[in-house]
């Protein structure tokens, strides 16, 4: 997988989190090997406030996506 995460971008659940309760989620991204006590409240989270989900099979390949070094278990794509 060679996609790229170029638009602005938080990383981080706790960052996503975030990002949608102050409504400015546009798309959320998700490892498929994240924690689920990390991923399940923002995949409901998401549900609720109807922001689309797309997955990634690992941290790993998330975390490339966002040209950084380290894994990542949620990225959320701000709206402008």
């Amino acid at each position: 997988m060679d996609n790229k995460i170029a638009a602005k971008k938080v990383i981080g659940a706790k960052q996503t989190i975030k990002a949608i309760r102050n409504g400015n989620a546009k798309v959320v991204y998700i490892a498929r090997d994240a924690e689920p006590k990390v991923i399940n409240p923002i995949v409901e989270l998401c549900h609720e406030n109807e922001i689309d989900l797309v997955y990634y099979s690992s941290m790993w390949e998330l975390g490339k996506a966002c040209c950084i070094d380290v894994g990542a278990a949620t990225v959320c794509v701000i709206k402008e």
